[in-house]
C-alpha cells in the first residue's frame, strides 16, 4: 500500500494552499481531486491582505498579482440610490504589507497554485477520483478511492478534506453542519464586457431592497458580476433565461454591451461543522463552514484554516504526533470563522433591508452623517498560548529585515522569537529561532508598542506569546512546541 505524509481531498483554493504550505517542508503529499480538469469559470472573486501574505509565503505573488486588481470597497444603497453605509478599502499598504482588498478570477489563482506545486517532486495529483472510505488507525489513516473505475488503497499520517460544501470527508467523519440561520436562494450572473463601460461603478454596490436585494461586483479586467435574490416560488429555469437576465440588467447594460460567461443559482447559507477533526482526519474550508458572499470572506476563511493547520501538521510530522496540539486547530479557527459568518449574516439582513446598521462595532458617522464601516479582524479562539496575554491570537505585522527580505520569508516553517540582541545572548533556545534588532531596524520600538521584551510569532503569523519581563522567558520551555 502506497504511503504518504498527508493526503488532501480537494484541490480548490483551500486544498491548493494547504498542499503548497506542506510541500515547503518537503513532505510527500497525495492530492485527490474529484473534477477531471480545472474548473474554468468564475466563483470566488475577493481576498484580503492577510490572505496575500499566505500567497507570499507560498511564492506565487509575483505572477498572481498580474491577475488581480485592488478593490476600492463597498457601498450599500437603497432603491433611491441613497448611500446607507460605506465600507471603503483605502488604497494604502496595511501592516500586513499589502493592500486591504483585492479582486481576482478564481481559475487564475488555482492555476498559480497548481503550477507552484509542480516544483515539488513529492507532490502527486490525481484528478477524476472518488473517495470511497476514510478510516482512522491508531497512528495513520487508510483511504480507499476510485480512479479510472479501479479501486485503490493508500495510507497516510494525516488526511485533510478540502472537498467543499458536499464534503465526503466530513460525511466519513460523522460530522454535521449546523445551520446558523441564513438560507437564501440567489442567482449569480458573470459577464464579460465587449468594451470598457465607464458608467458602471468601480466598486462593489449592495442594493438594499426587501423585494429584490442585489449585488454588483467590479471584477478583474472586463469581468463584472451581478447577484440577486430569488423567491422559492419563482421558476429557476425562467430566472436563468437570457431574456429574464437581460431584463434585470436593463438599468446597467444592453445585450450588445457584454456577453454572459456564467449563470447559476446558489443557496447562500450560513453553517458551521460541529467537528473539524476526528483522530488524524481533518476538514477545512467550505467542508467546515459556509457563509453568504456579502463580505467576500468565504474563501479567505478556508485559506486561514489551511495556514493554521499546515504548520501544526508539519510540526507533528517532524516532532511526533501531539493530540492536544492538533485539537487547537478547531478551537482557534471555529470562533474566528463564526465571527465572520455572523457579521456576514447581519450584512445579508441589511442588504435584504430587514436588518439594522449595527452590522459590526466598527461603524462610525462622518461629518455629513454618512455611516462608514471598517473591516473586522477577529482574534483566534482559545488554543495555543494564554488568553491572559492580550496580544496572543492577533496577527503580527509584516516587517522588513535589514537584508531587504521580509520577516514572512522566515515564517513558513517554524515559530520565531523576536527580541533584542542583548536579551537573545542570555537565552538558550533549542526550539525557536530568534530574530533580533540586528536583523530588523526599529524592532525595539515595535516591542514597546506591544509592551513586551520579546514576542513569539507562529508560522501562520499570529502572536503566540508576549514576554513582559525577563523572568517570563523561563516559560518558553513549557510552551506546546
Amino acid at each position: 500500500m502506497k504511503q504518504y505524509d498527508v493526503i488532501i481531498v480537494g484541490l480548490g483554493p483551500t486544498g491548493g494552499t494547504l498542499a503548497n504550505l506542506l510541500a515547503l517542508n518537503g513532505f510527500s503529499i497525495l492530492i485527490l481531486e474529484r473534477e477531471k480538469n480545472l474548473y474554468a469559470l468564475p466563483r470566488a472573486v475577493h481576498f484580503d491582505d492577510e490572505i496575500m501574505r499566505v500567497f507570499q509565503t507560498i511564492g506565487i505573488t509575483k505572477k498572481f498579482l498580474k491577475n488581480t486588481i485592488i478593490n476600492k470597497g463597498t457601498k450599500f444603497v437603497n432603491s433611491d440610490g441613497k448611500v446607507l453605509l460605506d465600507w471603503p478599502r483605502p488604497k494604502s499598504i496595511t501592516k500586513n504589507g499589502w493592500y486591504p482588498s483585492y479582486r481576482f478570477h478564481q481559475p487564475d489563482l488555482e492555476r498559480n497554485l497548481r503550477n507552484r506545486l509542480k516544483k515539488f517532486k513529492k507532490v502527486k495529483l490525481m484528478q477524476n477520483t472518488e473517495v470511497i472510505e476514510i478510516k482512522n488507525n491508531r497512528d495513520s489513516v487508510n483511504l480507499l478511492f476510485k480512479s479510472k473505475n479501479k479501486l485503490q488503497k493508500v495510507h497516510s499520517k494525516y488526511v485533510v478534506g478540502c472537498d467543499g460544501a458536499r464534503s465526503t470527508t466530513r460525511e466519513q467523519m460523522g460530522s454535521v453542519l449546523d445551520n446558523l440561520g441564513f438560507t437564501q436562494k440567489w442567482a449569480v450572473v458573470d459577464l464579460i464586457l465587449r468594451k470598457n463601460k465607464n458608467k458602471l461603478p468601480d466598486r462593489t454596490i449592495q442594493y438594499s431592497n426587501s423585494e429584490r436585494p442585489a449585488t454588483y461586483c467590479r471584477n478583474v479586467g472586463k469581468r463584472r458580476r451581478w447577484e440577486f435574490a430569488i423567491q422559492d416560488n419563482e421558476d429557476e429555469k425562467e430566472i436563468l433565461s437570457d431574456e429574464y437576465i437581460w431584463n434585470f440588467l436593463k438599468p446597467w447594460l444592453k445585450p450588445k454591451d457584454a456577453y454572459l460567461e456564467r449563470k447559476a443559482i446558489y443557496i447562500f447559507q450560513s453553517a458551521i461543522a460541529r467537528k473539524w477533526r476526528k483522530g488524524r482526519i481533518f476538514i477545512a474550508g467550505d467542508a467546515a463552514h459556509l457563509m453568504p458572499p456579502f463580505m467576500g470572506q468565504g474563501m479567505c476563511a478556508g485559506i486561514r484554516d489551511a495556514s493554521n493547520l499546515a504548520w501544526k501538521i508539519s510540526w507533528c510530522i517532524k516532532k511526533n504526533h501531539n493530540e492536544k496540539f492538533l485539537d487547537t486547530y478547531q478551537t482557534e479557527r471555529f470562533s474566528n470563522a463564526k465571527e465572520y459568518i455572523e457579521t456576514t449574516m447581519r450584512m445579508g439582513e441589511f442588504v435584504n433591508a430587514v436588518g439594522s446598521e449595527n452590522i459590526t462595532d466598527n461603524i462610525s458617522s462622518g461629518p455629513d452623517g454618512t455611516k462608514s464601516m471598517q473591516s473586522i479582524k477577529p482574534k483566534l479562539g482559545v488554543g495555543l498560548g494564554s488568553n491572559k496575554d492580550k496580544n496572543r491570537g492577533k496577527i503580527f505585522p509584516q516587517l522588513k529585515m535589514k537584508d531587504g527580505k521580509t520577516l514572512d520569508e522566515k515564517f513558513s516553517r517554524s515559530p520565531l522569537l523576536l527580541t533584542s540582541s542583548k536579551l537573545s545572548k542570555k537565552l538558550s533556545l533549542n526550539k525557536i529561532q530568534s530574530i533580533t534588532d540586528k536583523d530588523i531596524r526599529g524592532l525595539s520600538n515595535i516591542l514597546k508598542s506591544y509592551n513586551a521584551k520579546a514576542i513569539i510569532v507562529r508560522p501562520d503569523r499570529y502572536i503566540l506569546k508576549t514576554f513582559k519581563k525577563v523572568k517570563d522567558f523561563n516559560q518558553i520551555e513549557t510552551l506546546p512546541l
